[in-house]
């Protein structure tokens, strides 16, 4: 009886194993004591409440959401697009519109583009750890159709995330008083496009208060930004 519940429990780990062994540890957002996070929320989400510095005693904690984490890794070998193409059912490979192959998985909901170098740039994943864990299905998927491959350079490119400040921001003082950092032209984009110098990101901030950040390579640079922008966009706060 004891080997059979061990069985049912190895079985589980390796059918979800990033809820038993996280991929990428992720850093504590919270400038003060730590959230716990909800039990309704699911596993893998990265839905971080953060206080964000100046502001008013009562306010809404600021909530940042990771809404894209684009990766990109090594196989070290050279791969035959059109083999793989034809041997799986999840992949599209049309070389006259783009060169490389193109893979979907379900879970987690991810894309990867698939190169004839080795290299797979994978899109989609909502943490770090679904990107490594989709990453490594991508690459087990490649290998077992025969190809000797290795899993190297495992790399986060570019971290896209978004919140909500929850008040109206005055777009065109803000693009008058910070132009130097600022590109503000309403009649082909609503928001305002700005580019932080330290750390090196880029934020596109609108006049309902929402902001996305691209760009980024960590938390650490996102929660950095946030930081430095909020009193500038507490300054610009519609009445």
């Amino acid at each position: 009886m004891e080997q059979k519940q061990t069985d049912v429990h190895l079985r589980a780990m390796l059918n979800s194993p990033a809820r038993f062994t996280p991929a990428v540890p992720i850093p504590d957002w919270s400038t003060g004591p730590a959230v716990p996070p909800s039990p309704q929320t699911p596993l893998g989400k990265s839905n971080m409440i953060v206080a964000t510095p100046g502001s008013v005693a009562g306010e809404p904690h600021t909530n940042i959401t990771i809404q894209n984490c684009v990766t990109t890794v090594d196989l070290n070998t050279k791969l035959d697009l059109t083999t793989i193409n034809a041997r799986t059912r999840n992949s599209e490979y049309n070389p006259a519109r783009f060169h490389g192959l193109i893979m979907r998985l379900r879970e987690p909901r991810t894309t990867a583009l698939i190169f004839q170098t080795g290299k797979i740039v994978c899109t989609g994943a909502k943490s770090e750890q679904d990107a490594l864990l989709a990453s490594k299905k991508f690459a087990r998927i490649i290998q077992m159709l025969g190809f000797d491959i290795k899993f190297e350079n495992f790399k986060i490119q570019n971290l896209v995330a978004t919140c909500d400040l929850r008040f109206p921001i005055k777009l065109e003082n803000l693009s008058l008083l910070h132009g130097q950092f600022c590109s503000y032209e309403p009649e082909l984009f609503p928001g305002i496009i700005y580019r932080m110098i330290k750390p090196h990101l880029c934020l596109l901030i609108f006049v309902n208060g929402k902001i996305v950040f691209t760009g980024s390579k960590s938390r650490e640079d996102i929660k950095e930004s946030l930081d430095n922008i909020y009193p500038i966009l507490r300054s610009f706060k519609k009445n």
